[in-house]
């Protein structure tokens, strides 16, 4: 009989306890699958009293996952941490360095680190799996890096983050205000206590350097992804969208232009008919375009116990049966130089909403600026008359570049009748 894939798990908490339930439950089925067990040998956690559904008295622990990483009797190392540096990078590098594999669900490892990990592994002839880092139970590492490999892939893009999606969908349908909102998805466990991270786009920028290197066989460069959150994106702004044709989705897009590799993640507003238009709540969406496949689509949950513990259990299949691929579907050594596409380049329309005093020739002075900027106004809205007072007043361009829309925000926020910071969201057609 085939000896079985002994692997250890660092980490314990939703996604490791969910790993250990996948196995437990679904055993059998899984090696029937894989031809051989999967069998946890050893396992390191800060709480060993902790109930985690599961009946751990088989295994060894270990209070630090590093040393369980150079502890012999282990295949597989699974990082489940998190976190780019500290005991996670330390635990993945000792793993590698020992000639285990590692399969890892950590995303801000990988943004920082991939590339020199890549090295790592491939040069020791290890795997290094990362299916759960990117869109949770969604299998788009395995569809961007095998099931499109006849491809050459010009643009990936998506509904990253479920927390962001959440909070979106929400004050679209409820009327309610970001804080409001932000509150409950904390309170149903869908937001961190701290959620700058998800707020702030970061973690949806930590995915899109992974799928931008996955899709174009370039380095991870995390560095280079221009980012912004939601945080400024108010219910007057999702009401706006509306009344215009269009819905907003806080989007990673990474495409290949004359430029450069253009990398981003901010609040977009795209058509209500298109699809992406349509997924709400903590789901998420993984767009690819390709020059023979033409446009695929991935939809599920993007995140939770269930899903990602299921893309780990995956990966860790694949290892079982000694299917192996380059990290980033081409060998680390040949990845090819990313060119970055400075953000300035970006084409396309916008959405701007000013606060402004409602007197005569405010308007013609803010498309006088947008003129001498090679603006060109597509659509006005205000609604009702407040003579002196403050109105709301929402326009669209047609398309421009970003380096021309920045300055002209610049001259109008300067301007005596605007009374607030202008608020900008980028439209995309998809």
């Amino acid at each position: 009989m085939t000896a079985p894939l002994k692997i250890a798990v660092a980490g314990l908490g939703t996604v490791g306890a969910g790993v250990l339930k996948v196995l437990a439950e679904h055993g059998a089925l899984i090696e029937q699958r894989c031809g051989r067990r999967i069998q946890v040998t050893a396992v390191s956690a800060r709480d060993r009293s902790k109930d985690r559904g599961v009946g751990l008295s088989h295994v060894r622990w270990f209070e630090d996952p590093v040393a369980m990483a150079a502890a012999p009797d282990v295949d597989v190392v699974v990082e489940l941490i998190g976190g780019s540096d500290g005991p996670a990078k330390a635990t993945v590098e000792t793993a590698l360095e020992q000639g285990r594999s590692v399969v890892t669900a950590n995303k801000a490892l990988l943004a920082n680190h991939g590339p020199a990990l890549a090295h790592m592994a491939e040069g020791r002839g290890l795997t290094l799996a990362f299916e759960a880092s990117v869109a949770g139970g969604i299998p788009v590492i395995k569809a961007l890096r095998e099931g499109l490999a006849a491809n050459r892939v010009t643009e990936v893009h998506g509904i990253l983050n479920g927390t962001c999606n959440y909070i979106l969908t929400e004050m679209r349908t409820t009327g309610r205000e970001f804080a409001d909102v932000l509150a409950e998805a904390q309170a149903l466990g869908y937001a961190e206590a701290d959620p700058s991270f998800d707020i702030d786009g970061i973690d949806a920028a930590h995915k899109l350097a992974i799928l931008t290197s996955v899709a174009f066989g370039v380095p991870v460069d995390f560095q280079n992804v221009y980012i912004e959150g939601i945080r400024h994106v108010s219910a007057v702004d999702l009401k706006y969208a509306e009344e215009l044709g269009y819905r907003i989705k806080l989007l990673g897009i990474a495409r290949l232009t004359r430029n450069g590799v253009e990398q981003r993640v901010h609040p977009c507003m795209v058509p209500k008919d298109a699809p992406i238009a349509a997924v709400d709540g903590v789901f998420n969406a993984v767009v690819a375009q390709g020059d023979f496949v033409d446009r695929v689509w991935l939809v599920g949950r993007g995140a939770g116990a269930g899903p990602t513990a299921s893309a780990v259990v995956a990966d860790l299949v694949d290892v079982a049966r000694g299917r192996s691929t380059p990290t980033f579907g081409v060998p680390a050594s040949q990845l090819a130089a990313l060119d970055p596409s400075p953000m300035e380049g970006r084409q396309g329309a916008y959405y701007v909403r000013l606060m402004v005093v409602d007197r005569p020739g405010v308007i013609a002075e803010v498309a006088a600026v947008l003129r001498d900027n090679n603006v060109s106004m597509e659509s006005f809205l205000q609604r009702g008359r407040s003579p002196g007072e403050a109105v709301p007043v929402v326009l669209t361009t047609h398309d421009t570049n970003e380096a021309s829309m920045q300055k002209a925000l610049a001259q109008i926020a300067a301007q005596a009748a605007v009374l607030e910071p202008p608020r900008m969201i980028r439209i995309e057609q998809f």
